[in-house]
């Protein structure tokens, strides 16, 4: 399958400027970049879905630039409606180291974009290059800016926009200038890159469109050359209906451990998303989410088809996706949890290697460290699930809790051998 054929299987075909989707098969710059800016210290499955369309480019022979925006991000991209949140510099600085490690892992050698060494030689190409816009609009003055960028956009063209009508008009919450500037500010990240690494391609989801185009304008005006844009539709939630992304309050992270601002979901939470999805949704996010070929996919929906009941289909994309954004050995840790907590798995017949991959999982307590015994208050409060013992205490008694599988009730009970503590719905801990 092409690159084309496999872009429209997958839905990755949004608004684009290219006539002829088949133009992208036999472009003569295989090159492109796709930008994210770090408004938080954690990108989402709503970033994710646009990264394995990245993915699904360079395993088609394109070479990718990944651009975080230290400049953009000190602005911030204008939302429908009202303003963002002005980040402190040290915080973009920390949101930026985050989200290119993010990003890093995901279009990486030995992640989804994973080229090298392939069994294809052809492919072989593959390196990925990181850049920050911070590093070339530091050394820009800003009456050079005006004068060589800004003038060649009219306000009619940018009062267009569809945000800034929703913004202004009736009812609008207004729009400050420098929001109003950030397209100008994307395009020009669209030129340099065209100048500087000759890429004339940027991929983007839908809702960058507008931005992306300013570029293309750019280049055709300073350069007198063609630039693309190439964008993916937005991932809608199948329950909610609203897109996957940090502004809608509903984000999945990508990062499994907090950084700082508790903008994280752990991997045991992130298998579950997946895995809870509903028979309706799971051949779309399939196709976008992971990287199984075609042949695969159908056949995982036709053992899927057979017996529902069995979620082969939820599973499978579980699996896929856990394994793309936190790698096959913490995928393999949530499967095991997950037959633990609900498949009829006992904990006492682990090996020891499969206790070992859990505790990537869970705050994990040894009982070496206390004589081989510890009391279910103080093993709460030691794997952080409770603050005190009062309201360790609390939850025992009132059947919050519980061991292997078990209620307890019991505020005086002691732990000596293997144990899976839960509290609540999903809050969990390993005694070993």
């Amino acid at each position: 399958m092409n690159l084309s054929a496999e872009l429209n299987w997958r839905g990755f075909v949004a608004e684009n400027t290219i006539k002829n989707n088949q133009e992208i098969d036999d472009r003569r710059h295989k090159k492109f970049y796709f930008g994210a800016d770090p408004s938080a210290d954690s990108l989402t499955i709503g970033n994710l879905a646009a990264l394995m369309m990245c993915a699904c480019f360079v395993r088609h022979g394109y070479q990718p630039y990944l651009l975080v925006g230290g400049a953009t991000g000190q602005i911030g991209d204008p939302k429908e409606s009202g303003e963002r949140e002005l980040k402190t510099l040290d915080e973009i600085e920390h949101n930026k180291n985050c989200i290119r490690q993010q990003m890093e892992s995901i279009i990486s050698p030995d992640g989804a974009a994973n080229t090298k060494d392939d069994g294809d030689p052809t492919n072989d190409h593959y390196q990925l290059t990181m850049v920050d816009n911070l590093d070339w609009f530091k050394q820009i003055n800003y009456l050079d800016f005006l004068r060589h960028i800004g003038k060649n956009f009219s306000m009619t063209q940018l009062l267009d926009r569809k945000f800034i009508q929703n913004r202004i008009g009736e009812g609008g919450s207004g729009i400050s200038y420098a929001e109003f500037s950030y397209t100008l500010i994307q395009g020009y990240d669209f030129l340099h890159l065209y100048r500087t690494y000759g890429i004339d391609l940027q991929l983007c989801g839908a809702d960058q469109f507008g931005n992306a185009s300013t570029g293309v304008h750019l280049i055709k005006r300073l350069e007198n050359a063609r630039a693309d844009v190439w964008s993916t539709p937005l991932v809608i939630d199948p329950v909610s209906g609203r897109k996957f992304g940090k502004s809608e309050g509903n984000a999945v992270w990508l990062a499994s451990k907090d950084n700082g601002s508790g903008n994280f979901t752990s991997v045991f939470d992130f298998y579950q998303f997946w895995l809870n999805q509903a028979d309706s949704a799971v051949e779309y996010l399939i196709k976008i989410y992971t990287v199984f070929t075609k042949p695969e996919i159908e056949q995982i929906l036709a053992s899927h088809s057979q017996d529902p009941s069995q979620r082969q289909a939820q599973k499978a994309l579980a699996k896929g996706v856990t394994e793309v954004v936190h790698g096959k050995k913490s995928a393999e840790a949530a499967i095991l949890l997950t037959d633990l907590l609900f498949g009829g798995r006992h904990i006492e017949a682990l090996s020891e290697s499969e206790i070992e991959s859990i505790t990537l999982l869970l705050p994990t307590l040894q009982l070496s460290t206390h004589d081989g015994r510890i009391s279910l208050l103080d093993a709460l409060i030691a794997t952080n699930l409770c603050n005190s013992r009062s309201e360790a205490k609390q939850l025992v008694i009132s059947n919050a809790i519980s061991i292997n599988g078990k209620k307890t009730t019991d505020p005086n009970l002691e732990i000596s051998t293997l144990s899976i503590i839960k509290r609540g719905k999903n809050k969990f801990a390993l005694v070993k």
